[in-house]
């Protein structure tokens, strides 16, 4: 049987924790957590079943395999310590059988993004970025739809626009929208995003290292490796939309609190098909998975197992030739989630009552 195994960990450590060792998460302190996991070994979270391509009819099954480690410490400890835990990580779902393994959260970007833990394993390797990317970019679009958004008039914002994700974010969403701004820390890297996009047609590509620049925007899209949140409420235009792809997250959780005028959305978010058991509550509602999750299991169902997309140079046929395939097997952007919650259409509703409320109010105090 075709099968995969895909490497999750911990984000916010008790609370993770809590998910599949309840008494430890509750009982253990933060610290003590994080001392902990340095040493604790990868363990085979839960078996994943039902997976099922809607143009084969062909089944697969999987593996979560959680990587102890939380995103500061990739960052922190010594790299060497960091690829032997993801590679260990590797090695448990090869024991497992999985004959295709997917990178999840920080894993994925860390170090070289894939490349030397694929050449420290038997099975092939993919972070799962390019479907990640297309994904991100259609639940965009489709939540600015909703948010009655036209993007043949609208502006729109990539945070971490020189990453490796940032850039064909960049390059798909220029073609949707009438302006685009990239934001990003490095002007020289800024201007080579810049170049690359506007070969997309779009004339009105201009650069920025200023988060305050998301006050001009209607859509934005943020996709920077930060540790700690970067999007404050003050920043973002009433009545914007912001689809957040970074794990951890860069929009701040008071933006959820204190601005009720703006739609904020978790990108990359599908409908798995088939009758799918995850076996483990990662945060999701029923058939829901990560796209980079579905880029994995996509590569099973194909049986083409070679590594598909690794290293910091992804590229736009990467990316379309992954949504291609994926949307064949039956995979699809289904709904809006924010805050680990899903967003229903009278959230929706209420959000753009809300923003036409304060935009009614900004012309009168202005006038």
């Amino acid at each position: 049987m075709d099968n995969f195994a895909f490497i999750i960990h911990p984000v916010n450590p008790r609370r993770d924790v809590q998910r599949k060792y309840p008494i430890l998460g509750r009982v253990l302190p933060e610290s003590a957590i994080d001392f902990l996991s340095r040493y604790y070994p990868p363990v085979k979270i839960s078996h994943i079943t039902g997976v099922t391509s809607q143009l084969t009819s062909k089944e697969i099954e999987g593996w979560f395999i959680a990587c102890p480690l939380t995103p500061k410490q990739m960052v922190s400890l010594p790299s060497e310590v960091v690829y032997n835990k993801i590679i260990q990580s590797g090695q448990l779902a090869q024991k497992l059988g999985a004959k295709v393994l997917g990178l999840g959260g920080f894993t994925s970007v860390v170090g070289d993004a894939g490349i030397t833990v694929a050449k420290h394993l038997d099975i092939p390797v993919t972070t799962g970025d390019s479907y990640t990317i297309a994904v991100a970019v259609e639940a965009t679009y489709k939540a600015a739809l909703q948010m009655n958004i036209n993007p043949n008039q609208a502006t729109a914002a990539i945070v971490g626009a020189t990453g490796s994700i940032g850039h064909v974010c960049a390059q798909l969403l220029a073609s949707r929208v009438k302006n685009v701004i990239l934001i990003g820390r490095n002007i020289p890297k800024l201007k080579t995003v810049q170049q690359t996009v506007l070969l997309q047609g779009n004339s009105n590509i201009t650069i920025s290292t200023e988060i305050k620049d998301l006050q001009k925007c209607d859509v934005v899209l943020t996709v920077t490796n930060a540790i700690d949140n970067i999007i404050q409420p003050e920043h973002l235009k009433t009545g914007a939309i912001v689809c957040d792809v970074a794990r951890p997250r860069d929009v701040s959780r008071q933006v959820m609190e204190k601005r009720d005028d703006v739609l904020v959305i978790e990108g990359g978010v599908v409908k798995v098909p088939g009758n799918v058991n995850f076996n483990f509550n990662f945060g999701l509602s029923p058939n829901m998975a990560f796209a980079c999750m579905a880029e994995t299991m996509t590569i099973a169902l194909e049986g083409h197992y070679s590594n598909y997309t690794l290293g910091k140079n992804i590229t736009l046929d990467q990316v379309e030739k992954m949504f291609n395939i994926s949307t064949q097997h039956g995979f699809q952007v289904s709904g809006f989630r924010g805050a680990e919650l899903a967003i229903t259409d009278e959230r929706i509703k209420q959000i753009k009552h809300n923003a036409r409320q304060k935009q009614a109010q900004l012309y009168w105090a202005n006038s």
